[in-house]
């Protein structure tokens, strides 16, 4: 029977490509979907039929997604880190730009000019008013990079390129994002370090607990005076009224976000984009076709990668018959099953077992056909959530 994909956005052609029509449908109405794909659709736990085995995130953010409620239930959520990378990193680029040069105000001068008919009297007030717009090059400034992921590691390399020094600073940097980052950049030890040395600085920080409001008056305050600080991550990690505190009498000269809010629309001293960071063709396209991967690795073969809620475990397969298995991380319940298995004659030829947090996911690979009494078996342990047979297991 084919799978059923529910879709809440209009997902890229390229994204639903990579799920044959043979094995999937895909419409944006089922009563008991098998998976949710999703963009920005605003999704309830209410909303998640009991049908539903995992979540797919065709971007980076879950913030639309009840995580916490997913867990619980055993749905892993996946997402699409890196798949926008190039998108966002372009666009604070053009960020950079516009807080060094005077280009939004020089443009919005020009739009005044409109009435203007004679050529030359109009090249004469340019040129009486270009020095209003003056700027600085980025040469030999210093950016400062928070968060040095697939993005901000992105950001890093291309201000390298434009001739500006860069330094670093990430607690949570893995060995994978390290590889990738130049030895150029530099690396700060805390925050406030960074702020205090920088003429720019990005933020790449996804929500957290630990980083909302993280931007604050204590480390605004710290910033060297005239510096430029560019949002391209997540409203939430700067503190709207530190930052207006420090927009008006503190050192930072200007705000550069992706996200709009009504403290901030209309102020000079802040430029405002619509969250467009990843709204290019590509970048939906590239977080479509990953979400999709995902979705049919996981549903066909159990393997989880790019996970919010669950641990990142990928096995071959060496059968065509494989136990999905989700518990509670706590002693013991791995040695019941492979009991259960055992004392049905079950002969397990491979399996993998990763925790994250709370949750505990497990592959098995078995020999020979396990029937639904076994299964259910396992489903009535304490601390099991839920129980998957994958494959062909004649």
């Amino acid at each position: 029977m084919a799978k059923q994909i529910l879709t809440l956005n209009a997902i890229s052609v390229k994204g639903l490509e990579r799920l044959p029509r043979e094995d999937y449908e895909v419409a944006s109405e089922f009563a008991h979907p098998d998976a949710i794909l999703l963009r920005s659709h605003k999704l309830k736990s209410e909303d998640i039929p009991d049908s539903v085995l995992a979540i797919g995130r065709a971007g980076a953010g879950t913030n639309n997604v009840p995580v916490a409620d997913c867990s619980k239930r055993g749905i892993p959520v996946f997402n699409a880190p890196g798949a926008n990378a190039n998108a966002v990193k372009e666009l604070v680029a053009v960020g950079l730009l516009l807080g060094s040069r005077g280009i939004v105000e020089g443009i919005d001068y020009v739009a005044t000019l409109a009435n203007m008919t004679d050529k030359a009297e109009l090249n004469k007030t340019l040129e009486a008013h270009k020095k209003e717009f003056k700027g600085s090059e980025l040469v030999g400034k210093t950016l400062g990079v928070v968060g040095l992921g697939a993005i901000g590691s992105m950001v890093a390399e291309m201000a390298l390129t434009m001739g500006m020094d860069v330094i670093g600073y990430d607690p949570a940097l893995s060995v994978e994002a390290a590889w990738r980052l130049s030895s150029q950049v530099q690396r700060a030890d805390t925050l406030s370090a960074l702020f205090a040395k920088c003429d720019y600085i990005s933020l790449h920080l996804p929500v957290l607990d630990s980083t909302r409001g993280l931007v604050n008056a204590e480390l605004l305050a710290a910033m060297r005076e005239g510096a430029c600080l560019l949002n391209f991550a997540r409203q939430e990690i700067v503190d709207e009224d530190a930052l207006l505190a420090a927009l008006e009498s503190g050192p930072l000269r200007k705000y550069i976000a992706d996200f709009p809010s009504p403290g901030l629309i209309g102020r000079d001293d802040v430029i405002l984009m619509p969250h467009i960071g990843a709204s290019t063709e590509e970048a939906e396209d590239n977080c479509a076709i990953m979400a999709a991967n995902q979705l049919r690795d996981f549903l066909e073969n159990g393997n989880i990668r790019n996970s919010v809620n669950f641990p990142n475990l990928i096995l071959e397969r060496v059968t065509g018959c494989r136990l999905s298995l989700t518990n509670e991380n706590v002693p013991r319940i791995l040695g019941s099953v492979l009991s259960i298995l055992a004392d049905e004659n079950i002969n397990v030829i491979d399996m993998l077992n990763k925790s994250r947090e709370d949750i505990a996911y497990n592959l098995i690979d078995i020999e020979c056909h396990a029937s639904d009494e076994v299964l259910e078996k396992m489903r009535a342990l304490e601390g099991v959530i839920n129980v998957r047979l994958i494959g062909d297991c004649d």
